[in-house]
């Protein structure tokens, strides 16, 4: 199975957008691990793609074919350069860090404050009640 000539074009106009030029990639082919059998064995289809001047790295295994692979890796790395250059990386952890800082357990010391704080909003709505005019 081979890929398109649109395909590859497409990839090399999205490789253009994004600054990125094929001799910054470092690439080597070794052996697959996984199901395949003998040809996975004997063949080095695995793909792994290293973009030099920001050292993202990627694996790809996911065909037998190595070309296949090839276009699907450096489809991959250029997602994450992508992803990088846009600043959703950032968002991301930010976002797992918010998350963390909520999850995160208080201090006894919060805790206290938060709870004179509950204490002094039920004082200051006690004293909202209604007075009954018993004269």
């Amino acid at each position: 199975m081979t890929i398109s000539a649109e395909k590859e074009a497409a990839l090399s106009d999205r490789m253009e957008r994004l600054g990125v030029r094929e001799e910054e990639f470092r690439e080597t082919f070794v052996r697959s691990s996984g199901p395949g059998g003998q040809k996975v064995n004997k063949t080095a289809s695995c793909v792994q793609l290293v973009h030099l001047p920001t050292g993202l790295a990627v694996k790809c295994q996911q065909e037998r074919s190595q070309a296949l692979n090839r276009f699907f890796a450096r489809r991959l790395l250029l997602d994450r350069i992508e992803r990088l250059q846009t600043g959703i990386v950032r968002a991301e952890r930010a976002r797992a860090e918010k998350i963390r800082r909520q999850k995160r357990r208080r201090s006894r010391r919060a805790q206290e404050k938060v709870l004179a704080a509950k204490h002094h909003q039920t004082r200051k709505k006690s004293l909202r009640a209604r007075v009954d005019a018993e004269t």
